[in-house]
């Protein structure tokens, strides 16, 4: 069944109050890898230490005091596919060649995307951290909310509600070569793509 866009505005008429909260403000991990989890989101992140013993890690990279957590649990076992949990956690970059500039630096210490792919509304890059969870870092492809969430109402994102794979290193080429970042950030015209066709656990 696909949605319409009227099942999706308007906001609780019943109380007559704002029920929303302001922003997300942080993700917590536990882990058995802590101080490897540690140095991995401090490198992919670009982030700073706020506070950290040997049970529990403060991490921020912005104005918010901490964005990630990390909570030391010897033990845990591997995750494991087929089970329901979080599937990623997104972060979004200023433009696209921020986000780009940032997968070279990645690359440069051996850590490459999972996937890469161009959803319509976001540019997007997937990395898997060393417990198995996955980050999205992303762009947005349109300038408004309001522009990208008419993408999702468009017969090109029922056909293909998932994306349309690329090529980071190719795509900075492009960029530094001089073409037009909001022509980049568009979405190629694609066939049908069904979520059996996400190459994350």
């Amino acid at each position: 069944m696909v949605a319409t866009e009227a099942q999706f505005t308007g906001s609780d008429q019943q109380s007559g109050v704002t029920v929303s909260p302001i922003k997300l403000a942080h993700v917590v991990f536990k882990t058995s890898r802590f101080r490897e989890m540690i140095d991995w989101y401090r490198l992919v992140l670009n982030g700073t230490m706020a506070f950290a013993d040997e049970g529990i890690a403060f991490l921020a990279y912005d104005d918010e005091h901490h964005r990630i957590a990390f909570i030391n649990v010897p033990g845990l076992g591997e995750q494991v596919g087929k089970l329901a949990g979080v599937h990623h956690v997104a972060f979004t970059y200023a433009t696209l060649e921020q986000l780009l500039d940032n997968h070279a630096r990645l690359a440069e210490r051996g850590i490459a995307p999972a996937w890469s792919v161009n959803h319509g509304p976001t540019t997007s890059l997937y990395y898997a951290d060393p417990d198995g969870n996955h980050l999205e870092f992303q762009v947005d492809n349109y300038e408004t909310v309001e522009e990208a969430g008419k993408f999702f109402f468009t017969d090109a994102f029922a056909t293909n509600p998932i994306g349309v794979d690329f090529d980071p290193v190719e795509l900075r080429r492009r960029l530094k070569a001089g073409e037009d970042e909001d022509q980049l950030k568009q979405r190629p015209a694609s066939g049908q793509r069904g979520v059996d066709s996400i190459p994350l656990r």
